[in-house]
């Protein structure tokens, strides 16, 4: 089975970074992860398909947001928060804080 591949954490962008958590999507698992702990892609409560929700875990693993290991045929994700905040105090605090604002008219 293929290993996973991450960024260092001096190769994080915070472009890169920020178009990952742009999609609400994204957004919403970062911060189903943001107690730290690690969950199967199982325990993840999204509103899409698992091809989609596959796709979506790919962006924040790819942009360095989350990482990925792999059990048999079994994949986890835990946020890298030590990693971001490192690279960019603060960032998890906004997205964690973050309330959309209402739809205009």
């Amino acid at each position: 089975m293929k290993t996973a591949e991450h960024p260092a954490v001096e190769d994080l962008d915070l472009i890169t970074v920020l178009a990952a958590l742009a999609d609400p999507v994204r957004l919403d698992l970062v911060r189903q992860l943001s107690d730290h702990r690690e969950l199967g892609w199982g325990d993840l409560v999204a509103p899409v398909a698992k091809s989609t929700l596959s796709h979506h875990m790919r962006v924040l693993r790819d942009a360095g947001v989350t990482r990925t290991r792999q059990e048999g045929t079994r994949c986890f994700v835990k946020l890298r928060a030590d990693d971001l905040t490192a690279r960019f105090p603060g960032l998890l605090d906004l997205v964690q804080d973050y309330t959309p604002a209402p739809p205009l008219g």
